[in-house]
């Protein structure tokens, strides 16, 4: 390669890319708006979770659990009869019914053990789980204490004392934002390169720059370096400005190691943007082969579920992917403050398929060249 047709080529995707407003705009509010929102507005923890009540005993210690289902667990509980719990359950007013039978207060009285009916539309998932073991320990805590005897956790012989690294307060937005930008990554840098690389085609510039003295591999790098130069100065500028200043997520680790790893993370993302561009015939097409790749990249990355919560041959799959392997360097960087050391295997990893998947797209190119020649 000559270092001046490089330099050259990527002042010239520079320019192309100020010429085009859409592409612009659409950087913008991807680190910015969607990262501040999604991020505020996604919850994985159980958040004014819609309840209510039907109680049966109207005695002091049914109120008394009645109230002790607030905020910001839940919402305030919804008085409610037997006759009409199913029916704001079907329609999606609330989530949770306790039913609480009659003679619930008495029956504890006297040594018995009445049952509580928990209710849950399990349709929101989430909600569902994490909110039915929150009524659960109330239930016990507020029983225990209105009958004045320890709790089960006090009367067990083995004391677990949790510590919980990382992330406290268990705040869902902290991991949100940052795989918010992750996604944001993936999707513009394979847009971004494999339409600029389409244009060419369409417009017919890509034969005009091959009689140049210019190789496929020096106009796939232009593409590259230029569109990375700028989405990862958006990413850098929203994980200082959105991230941490305007969400309040911590960082403890090496923001400038999270950036040089962006940089073969851009570099892998944006040669499989080239070689989706390379396959598709038109633009359209290329747009429509373009969602499933970027979408199954990110929800069987880790980033939206857990990778050993998936099949142990599908997990293998995607262990091959960058994605995958940008989201473990990621949260191992910025949330446990890793080191080189500890994240130079997922970088050689995103190395070799990036490099992979450029080759594979430049053979394409050449082929299709010569087929066009």
């Amino acid at each position: 390669m000559r270092p001046t047709n490089l330099l050259n080529l990527t002042l010239k995707e520079f320019a192309s890319l100020w010429r085009d407003p859409a592409a612009i705009v659409l950087i913008l509010f991807a680190f910015t708006f969607a990262v501040y929102t999604v991020s505020k507005d996604i919850k994985t923890e159980v958040n004014n979770a819609p309840i209510g009540v039907v109680d049966n005993d109207n005695s002091p210690l049914s109120r008394r659990l009645t109230d002790a289902l607030r905020p910001p667990l839940f919402r305030a509980p919804i008085p409610l009869t037997a006759q009409t719990a199913d029916t704001v359950l079907e329609r999606g007013q609330v989530i949770f019914v306790l039913e609480i039978p009659p003679s619930f207060e008495a029956d504890l009285l006297r040594g018995r053990k009445p049952g509580l009916m928990l209710l849950i539309d399990a349709t929101a998932m989430t909600q569902a789980g994490l909110g039915a073991s929150h009524v659960g320990r109330i239930v016990a805590a507020e029983v225990a204490d209105a009958l004045g005897s320890p709790s089960i956790e006090a009367s067990l012989p083995v004391r677990v004392v949790p510590r919980t690294a990382f992330n406290p307060n268990h705040q869902a937005i902290w991991f949100v934002s940052v795989m918010q930008i992750t996604l944001d990554l993936t999707i513009l840098s394979i847009l971004l390169v494999g339409a600029a690389f389409m244009r060419e085609r369409e417009r017919g510039t890509i034969e005009r720059l091959l009689v140049m003295p210019v190789t496929p591999m020096e106009v796939a790098l232009g593409k590259i370096i230029a569109n990375g130069v700028v989405v990862a100065a958006a990413a850098f500028l929203s994980l200082q400005f959105v991230v941490q200043a305007g969400l309040g997520v911590p960082i403890h680790g090496s923001v400038a190691l999270f950036m040089a790893c962006v940089a073969p993370y851009l570099f892998a993302t944006a040669a499989i943007g080239i070689l989706l561009a390379t396959s598709a015939g038109s633009m359209p097409q290329f747009a429509l082969m373009s969602i499933p790749v970027f979408v199954i990249l990110n929800l069987l990355s880790g980033a939206v579920t857990p990778m050993e919560s998936m099949p142990a041959p599908m997990r293998m799959v995607m262990e091959a992917s960058p994605t995958t392997q940008f989201v473990a360097l990621s949260s191992a960087i910025l949330f446990r403050g890793a080191g080189l050391a500890e994240i130079w295997e997922h970088l050689a990893a995103i190395m070799v398929v990036g490099s992979m998947a450029l080759a594979l797209a430049l053979l394409r190119f050449r082929a299709q060249m010569q087929k066009a020649g």
